[in-house]
């Protein structure tokens, strides 16, 4: 952990490294906005209903393929979960990314609009994916509801905005130098 946090930290020294610090920040901010999420659902669930956190994953993975199939699967529905709920968590990032190279101010002012992003992205998650997917949304629980809205606010939304303004814009990259080389300068008087 320490080593990725200490590679976030370091600053680019050309276009390969700006890249690969690119790939790495929204890689770790899918991860740590997915840990956050996957976090609060279990802990929630244990507490509200006791439910095991196998079966937290395996409702993600009902989400592609339907409720009994699902929790018939045992543990390896359990890892496609996991492996989609981090999927899932990676694309919200990368999405409030690419709309920030659109739209600057989204990571000018990161709290306010990673804060509504997060509200925006539990609306699109209840009324839009699961929906669509082959599960149906849960109970109507206020207190789930509620602190469901708070926490991809602040621990989904908030995350994924501050990972996003770590990433410099496409013009402030380091560049190369437009100043010609001394043996470029000798090439061109020496035609």
């Amino acid at each position: 952990m320490a080593a990725a946090l200490q590679m976030l930290a370091r600053r680019p020294h050309g276009e390969r490294s700006h890249t690969m610090n690119k790939k790495l920040t929204l890689l770790f901010g899918g991860i740590v906005v997915g840990t956050f999420d996957i976090c609060y659902a279990i802990t929630f669930w244990s507490i509200r209903a006791g439910v095991k956190p196998i079966r937290i994953f395996q409702s993600v993975a009902a989400g592609l393929l339907g409720r009994q199939a699902a929790l018939a699967g045992g543990v390896k529905t359990a890892i496609l979960g996991g492996f989609l709920h981090y999927f899932i968590a990676c694309v919200v990032v990368l999405v409030y990314f690419l709309a920030s190279r659109w739209i600057p101010l989204l990571v000018r002012q990161p709290i306010i609009f990673g804060l509504l992003y997060g509200v925006g992205v539990w609306v699109v998650m209840n009324y839009v994916v699961i929906p669509l997917s082959r599960t149906s949304r849960g109970a109507n629980i206020p207190v789930w509801i509620i602190c469901s809205i708070i926490v991809h606010a602040l621990l989904i939304g908030l995350p994924a905005a501050l990972f996003s303004a770590r990433i410099p814009p496409v013009e402030s990259r380091p560049r190369m130098s437009s100043q010609p080389t001394p043996a470029a300068d000798a090439a061109r008087t020496s035609s």
